[in-house]
């Protein structure tokens, strides 16, 4: 510890300041709570302020004060401003920071529940997860993720699905014991949902795959048929928009009230344009930045996205001139105009939108619309992706239109939703009404002449 706590609270203000808070009664709160954190520890612990028992003491005497979701509120709060005192050299460590490292917690909401209980060290201790691939073929798992990796692909997903097998293996007491395949029908077993039964028997099948270049005796557990065609009956299946469909969600976005941030109406609607007219992925649209934008070139570049892809999409005229426009309203809003800040840029934090915003953002946009249901029919109704979707209809059916072979196209089509290879993009393809009707016309045109009888002179050759 270098400067804190310090007597005339000008830590805790120049942290406040530097929020740049939307309220005067926002920052005169926020500077309450810091100050009476400061003086508790100051008070209880003299000696060593910054400390897990300051903290805990902290949160056990306002636990009696506050109410619980206050108490983690708050505790929050100071969890931030021991970070920022950290960053400044004020402080060595941020005690809260620490116990997230030691119990493997991403947040710090269980570890100040748990702090904050009769039995803290007990609730501490029920926290602590198990070691990651700390089972018998945790290695073996290890080392088939990093040869994954050394071949191009993230690999991320599957890794999380291997920590969740590892995890259930390691409360096997036999498991050492036991052929693979059995374990592996164990642990679908206990799965609450067919869906996720069937991901557990595959991720098994990929973990025997490796054992086996080691092993070869190891059998893969057997993939069920009949729960496969159950799976797949049950699979959603994506909403394709129509036109007017499209046109209702653009018009319903510009006029979403937005008082306090006047700026997002125009971004959802931008959103929701890039996502129809170039069918990207909701995460390559949080993650655009102003870089990004050659607006005169009527180019976007979508850099590092699913299977280390960078890629340069064109525009077309009117998706060009609604990036055009949001631009300029990003700009009058008071938008930073670097490279490096996000494209979406929001007015309140100052900083750009987190994906699960903006899902929830656009989603509200679907009801609103009445696209959707209302919220407690839960995860019915069209989605975000669904876009994508329509956006690979739609261009398939324009090819249509146009008197266009869409067979050779579908490579480039590939390469600009930035897929591995067609076949990703065939699982785009929803055979929509006007899409069968062009397919059959096509076919009548080249394929019924061929099934034509031949002509006396051809028979007799």
């Amino acid at each position: 510890m270098t400067r804190w706590p310090d007597s005339d609270g000008a830590a805790f203000r120049q942290y406040v300041y530097g929020l740049t808070l939307r309220t005067p009664l926002a920052a005169r709160v926020y500077r309450c709570i810091l100050r009476g954190f400061q003086q508790f520890v100051s008070d209880h612990h003299p000696e060593c302020p910054v400390s897990v028992a300051s903290v805990t003491d902290w949160l056990q005497d306002r636990i009696l004060v506050w109410p619980l979701h206050l108490v983690m509120h708050r505790a929050r709060l100071v969890d931030r401003f021991l970070d920022w005192l950290v960053a400044g050299g004020c402080i060595v460590d941020n005690p809260l920071a620490g116990l997230r490292a030691e119990y493997r917690q991403h947040s710090t909401a269980p570890i100040v529940r748990a702090l904050a209980s009769p039995d803290p060290r007990g609730a501490l201790e029920e926290l602590r997860t198990l070691p990651p691939f700390g089972s018998h073929l945790g290695p073996a798992m290890l080392e088939h993720i990093s040869v994954m990796r050394a071949a191009g692909f993230r690999y991320s997903d599957y890794e999380n699905r291997l920590l969740a097998l590892d995890r259930f293996l390691q409360g096997q007491s036999d498991a050492a014991d036991q052929p693979f395949a059995t374990l592996i029908q164990r642990w679908a077993q206990e799965a609450p949902r067919l869906e996720l039964r069937q991901a557990r028997v595959r991720v098994g099948r990929v973990v025997a795959r490796a054992l086996q270049r080691k092993d070869p005796s190891v059998t893969a557990p057997l993939l069920d048929r009949q729960l496969e065609r159950e799976v797949r009956r049950r699979q959603r299946r994506p909403h394709i928009f129509s036109a007017e469909e499209i046109q209702k969600l653009f018009k319903t976005a510009l006029a979403l009230p937005s008082p306090r941030a006047p700026l997002r109406p125009h971004s959802l609607h931008t959103m929701l344009v890039l996502a129809y007219c170039a069918g990207l992925r909701l995460g390559e649209i949080v993650r655009l930045t102003i870089g990004d934008i050659r607006i005169e070139e009527g180019v976007i570049e979508i850099r590092e996205t699913k299977f280390f892809k960078t890629r340069h999409l064109p525009l077309s005229p009117s998706a060009v001139a609604a990036l055009r426009s949001y631009l300029v309203a990003r700009k009058q809003a008071g938008g930073p105009s670097d490279d490096t800040s996000a494209l979406f840029w929001q007015e309140q934090d100052r900083c750009g939108y987190a994906r699960m915003t903006v899902e929830g953002l656009l989603a509200r946009v679907f009801r609103s619309a009445g696209l959707k249901p209302p919220r407690p029919n839960g995860r019915v109704g069209p989605r975000i992706h669904d876009l994508r979707h329509t956006f690979v209809v739609h261009r398939m059916t324009e090819w249509y239109r146009a008197g266009i072979n869409p067979e050779p196209m579908l490579p480039y089509l590939a390469t600009y939703l930035g897929h591995k290879n067609i076949h990703s993009t065939l699982v785009y393809l929803t055979v929509t009404q006007e899409l069968l009707q062009h397919a059959n016309q096509r076919f009548r045109l080249l394929g019924v002449p061929l099934l034509q009888p031949r002509g006396k002179e051809d028979s007799s050759r």
